[in-house]
């Protein structure tokens, strides 16, 4: 296994071509201006121990040397070192709310994507805890179970919108029982939901639901989102508001944040609720609870951690370069005895 750090360096071994090419011009240019200062035989014997291979050697030593710094400065590594990782942490699953209350616009962008992003920046301050996602309106459905990739739990998270489920309402106790699910290990001593909701049109299971959990030792931190006075719920085409949501007697309903249920379902667990509209105030609370809470070595995995080897790539450029230093163009005299290149024949 391997891997390189810097491709875009791969660019300078262009200067090869360019090398030889230049090389080949001044070859020609030197014997088209010797030809006129004698005939070649002639020139031949005036500088006996000059070698006509030696030139072709160095540059040929020359890029040899280019080659290995490039690939020095790409960094390859290669994967021959295990490392033992052991992650302490707590298990966070995040159920967010996607009835159509949340397309009110009370909070920028709109209440949706103001809890996208709220989950989104936790999951940038979490280290190693385990996070899952359920969504829900009128019924909860999962959405990623319990892991520790963030990767894929943000993938999933920018994924999410009011269109996901045809039915609305707002079944928190539905959330709150598919939650307690993901919970996979019995010995977890924290396990926490992190609900992200308006409030609005909730069941009266709700705090049914939020007191099993408390049996289940689940703590529930609640954050809502949207503002007291409410707003209109927009419906949109291409982007574009058409009208307003309206009840049945035609009047634009107005939804606002319901405070006091998310608070009562926070309470019921020992947890807390929060207002999720300031995100730098969400973000001070989780780290604060979470730094409070007792950790759980939940898994000891080993990983192949890369080795650089750029080391013996810049050796090796650094030792072609005084090879060439040291490299002179007049014949040497035991290769010469050797007679590797049949000169002594030619010579006759």
């Amino acid at each position: 296994m391997y891997q390189i750090d810097a491709y875009h360096f791969i660019y300078l071994l262009g200067i090869l071509p360019i090398l030889w090419l230049l090389y080949a011009l001044v070859v020609r240019w030197k014997r088209k201006l010797q030809s006129r200062f004698g005939n070649p035989s002639l020139l031949k014997e005036l500088s006996p121990n000059q070698s006509r291979f030696k030139p072709t050697l160095k540059l040929i030593l020359i890029s040899f040397s280019i080659s290995l710094l490039v690939v020095g400065l790409m960094n390859p590594k290669i994967g021959t070192q295990l490392e033992t990782v052991k992650r302490e942490g707590v298990d966070i699953v995040f159920a967010i709310d996607v009835s159509k209350s949340m397309l009110a616009e009370d909070i920028a962008p709109n209440r949706i994507e103001k809890s996208k992003r709220l989950v989104s920046a936790i999951l940038n301050q979490l280290a190693s805890d385990r996070v899952g996602i359920i969504v829900y309106a009128s019924q909860a459905v999962p959405q990623l179970p319990i892991t520790t990739d963030y990767g894929s739990a943000k993938m999933f998270l920018q994924a999410l919108n009011t269109d996901m489920l045809s039915s609305q309402g707002t079944a928190l106790d539905n959330a709150i029982d598919l939650s307690g699910t993901f919970f996979d290990d019995d010995d977890q001593t924290n396990r926490v939901i992190f609900l992200i909701s308006d409030g609005e049109d909730h069941s009266d299971e709700a705090a049914n639901a939020a007191t099993r959990a408390a049996e289940l030792g689940i703590k529930i931190f609640t954050f809502g989102v949207g503002t007291e006075n409410g707003a209109p719920i927009p419906l949109k085409r291409n982007g574009v508001t058409e009208s307003y949501k309206k009840d049945f007697e035609g009047e634009v309903i107005i939804t606002k944040r319901n405070a006091v249920v998310l608070e009562a379902i926070a309470t019921a667990t020992n947890g807390q609720y929060q207002d999720g509209n300031d995100t730098q105030a969400v973000l001070d609370f989780v780290l604060e609870q979470l730094k409070a809470m007792d950790k759980k070595e939940f898994e000891a995995k080993k990983f192949v951690s890369y080795k650089d080897r750029f080391q013996p790539f810049l050796i090796g450029a650094l030792l072609f370069l005084l090879i060439d230093l040291f490299l002179f163009e007049t014949k040497t005299k035991w290769v010469q005895k050797l007679n590797l290149f049949n000169e002594n024949k030619n010579e006759k």
